[in-house]
């Protein structure tokens, strides 16, 4: 088949070759040493780092869920990718991992060019945060398939850490203080829930989105589309500068599901509603859906995108470690023995979230 040909069934090979083009300057600004090579290869080269004893490959993969729904219909794509990339290298960092590299992947329905190089700008903005390399990608047009102003985005990393520094929970004990960091917005999870509560797929919702709202400050769309933040650089300062014991990123599931993930067996977490700002946009979400408050968080982070476990005698070094690194942090809880599980309690009524 020729290209004409192949034209003229839905995809289009030069639009790919400008896609390329355009990306190239944003791909350059993640180079970090490591990588050998540049974009356009079958595969992204980049070397195990020196300096390891026992060097030990973390990997993490996800994509932006239907937040992506937002991007479509404000026609604003360059932020989505930063979603993607903070959505695995956070999990990575969970482990004390650097992350090293990053590839990202997009199934669109019409390989616009300047469209794809938007979202490839975030995922490289992503990266620079993150120090992390993108070595690679895919785009691939799903003429037929995908509607041609739409499309999917997926992303796979992998870091490194030595293996006497994994983080996986075993250094968590009764006594520990939990600090929370705080979030920019809803991240990128529960977004089935906020298109229902929003009306997102319904005739007005770009009107929706264009509105503004006095309680958050901004527009809804302005709201939604606030990226994920990216952890990284942070989390691994705190553990060169003072330690932690266990980490958990509050991801899909919220507090609920995510915190018992940090605990070893025998260890409750206890957190405490009030000492952190919930952020609007959760307030307006409980309010317009009339949501139960357990749901809320079994399905949002609430303001806390990450939360660190730390000796006790720590946790005021761990907070002033993570602002000084621009991150808004306080001591939101502590770990105590009991059933591995998370209790979210409310010190003036008493009122405990299981």
């Amino acid at each position: 088949m020729s290209e004409n040909a192949y034209k003229a069934a839905g995809v289009d090979v030069e639009a790919g070759y400008e896609s390329v083009r355009l990306i190239k300057d944003d791909v350059k600004k993640t180079a970090i040493e490591g990588v050998l090579g540049g974009i356009g290869g079958f595969g992204g080269l980049f070397q195990v780092p020196k300096g390891y004893d026992e060097p030990v490959l973390v990997s993490g993969t996800d994509g932006v869920g239907t937040k992506i729904r937002a991007a479509f219909l404000l026609d604003k794509h360059d932020t989505i990718g930063q979603d993607c990339v903070a959505m695995c290298v956070n999990d990575i960092v969970c482990s004390g991992a650097k992350p090293l590299f990053f590839l990202d992947y997009i199934a669109i329905g019409k390989n616009v060019p300047e469209k794809v190089a938007q979202i490839v700008k975030g995922v490289a903005d992503g990266c620079v945060l993150a120090g992390c390399a993108l070595v690679g990608g895919e785009t691939a047009e799903h003429p037929g398939l995908m509607p041609e102003d739409e499309y999917d985005l997926a992303g796979f990393s992998v870091g490194v850490v030595e293996k006497s520094k994994i983080t996986d929970g075993d250094k968590a004990k009764a006594g520990d203080k939990l600090i929370g960091i705080a979030s920019s917005g809803v991240h990128s999870n529960g977004y089935s829930l906020v298109r229902k509560l929003f009306d997102l797929d319904g005739k007005n919702a770009k009107e929706i989105l264009n509105t503004y709202n006095e309680e958050l400050g901004k527009t809804v769309g302005e709201t939604l589309l606030t990226p994920t933040r990216i952890y990284v650089k942070p989390i691994l300062k705190l553990i060169d500068e003072v330690g932690i014991n266990t980490i958990s990123h509050i991801t899909g599931g919220g507090f609920i599901e995510n915190v018992p993930r940090m605990l070893p067996d025998g260890l409750k977490a206890v957190i405490h509603k009030g000492t952190w700002e919930v952020l609007p946009i959760f307030k307006l979400m409980e309010k317009m859906g009339n949501i139960p408050e357990r749901d809320m968080y079994n399905t949002f982070n609430m303001g806390i995108g990450m939360i660190v476990a730390v000796d006790a005698d720590k946790a005021q070094a761990a907070v002033s470690c993570l602002e000084a690194a621009g991150e808004r942090a306080c001591i939101i809880g502590e770990l105590v023995c009991g059933e591995k599980s998370v209790e979210i309690v409310d010190d003036v009524t008493g009122e405990v979230i299981r």
